[in-house]
């Protein structure tokens, strides 16, 4: 047996092992669970946007504000 651990991974294999995991995850979504405060927060947020239908940004604008913030 060998004495290896994930904290002995290089960050490119950390990095790696992220995604196998996240993908592995995502290809089961009702797998994953959901807690009850992360749903009342659905809710809430959705009745805030059936509420204030024009309160929300289009994907364009979120973009150019993160790229215009960081730079990208």
């Amino acid at each position: 047996m060998s004495d290896l651990s994930i904290f002995d991974l290089s960050p490119s294999e950390k990095l790696q092992l992220v995604a196998d995991l996240w993908d592995d995850l995502a290809a089961i979504p009702e797998n994953v669970p959901v807690h009850e405060w992360q749903l009342e927060e659905l809710a809430r947020r959705k009745a805030n946007l059936m509420k204030h239908p024009t309160s929300g940004s289009s994907w364009d604008e979120v973009k150019d504000r993160i790229r215009s913030r960081y730079g990208r």
